[in-house]
């Protein structure tokens, strides 16, 4: 298949980007994985630094494979500011993105004939070097891949194929003296550029299965889980908005959730309603521990009773940081 012809089928699929690149190891993304697990820039975090033998080659993902299809799917939508009391997800939670891409390339895996796996969001592969070295896009400062027209609003993923398709050429793009991104950043997470250090990353932290530092929580302001900042400041992300705008957004799709809700509703209920996140050990307590630092920092006296219900929690962590919600709540009402 020629490269014209796969742009053409992601066209009638509904994929925003793809390139193509043969089967090979990514050795410069293993090399830096195994350099930075020794450094502990990833913290407890596993996923596909756990096994870089494994997701840095997907020579191995799939027998007689011969190409990677990497593609991009953009998710970008304007985000609705939060009402009183409610706090903000980042865009790509506000539905599963990965479940749509997932779908799509599992119907371009079918076009393309042969054998195929899909990967997506999986610990057993890479999705970024897969990109890169399809000409889909580069690395930036912030470690995000970056594509020419969605800049890095998308999710990624990949289809491993035995089907012979053309390679695609280099991106051929890069930051250059930019720093946006590391000068957003409020804990230093990017300070090294290209660089993350998890343990200074407040994404991180809305997914750690530990207390959010107190240095770091007023940084999150109304935030429940991820961040943003480094992709709001991208130069390369400007323009999507005004091309987006007016775009229906899909079913179900929302930035935002109520703060009062999530520190009271079952917690079963509350996690499988938000199955979309990465909640460790599908445990609702990490959910209300973020929920507790936004109230801390937009939430207002009306969110006081939902808050003071974990003051006396059995749980160290809800009740050390209800004890620190309540006090900025109760500061910014004198």
């Amino acid at each position: 298949m020629t490269g014209a012809e796969l742009e053409e089928l992601a066209a009638e699929l509904g994929i925003d980007a793809i390139g193509a690149a043969p089967v090979g190891p990514y050795d410069d993304t293993e090399r830096q994985i195994r350099e930075r697990r020794s450094r502990g820039l990833f913290a407890d975090m596993r996923f596909t630094m756990a096994r870089p033998e494994v997701s840095c080659h997907p020579e191995s993902l799939l027998e007689g494979a011969k190409t990677v299809v990497a593609a991009a799917l953009c998710y970008y939508r304007d985000a609705p500011e939060p009402e009183v009391d409610e706090g903000a997800l980042p865009r790509y939670t506000w539905r599963n993105e990965y479940a749509e891409l997932r779908a799509r390339l599992d119907a371009l895996g079918r076009r393309l004939g042969g054998t195929y796996r899909v990967l997506v969001d999986e610990s057993d592969h890479v999705d970024r070097a897969a990109a890169v070295r399809a000409g889909l896009a580069f690395y930036g400062k912030n470690t995000m891949a970056i594509t020419r027209r969605h800049g890095s609003w998308v999710v990624l993923g990949v289809v491993v194929t035995d089907v012979e398709v053309e390679p695609s050429p280099a991106l051929g793009l890069d930051c250059g003296e930019c720093k946006l991104c590391i000068d957003a950043c409020p804990t230093g997470a990017l300070d090294e550029p290209g660089t993350l250090d998890s343990s200074k990353c407040l994404s991180y932290w809305t997914q750690a299965p530990a207390p959010i530092p107190e240095s770091y929580r007023a940084e999150l302001g109304g935030m429940v889980y991820g961040c943003d900042i480094c992709q709001d400041v991208c130069p390369w992300n400007r323009g999507i908005e005004k091309r987006r705008r007016g775009e229906e957004v899909p079913a179900g799709a929302d930035g935002r959730v109520s703060l009062a809700d999530w520190l009271e509703r079952d917690g079963d209920d509350l996690v499988a309603d938000f199955d979309r996140l990465y909640v460790p050990h599908n445990d609702a307590r990490w959910l209300r521990r973020n929920a507790l630092v936004a109230a801390g920092n937009v939430g207002t006296a009306a969110l006081l009773p939902s808050v003071r219900r974990y003051a006396d929690d059995p749980d160290p962590i809800l009740r050390d940081v209800a004890s620190w919600s309540l006090a900025r709540i109760s500061a910014r009402q004198q």
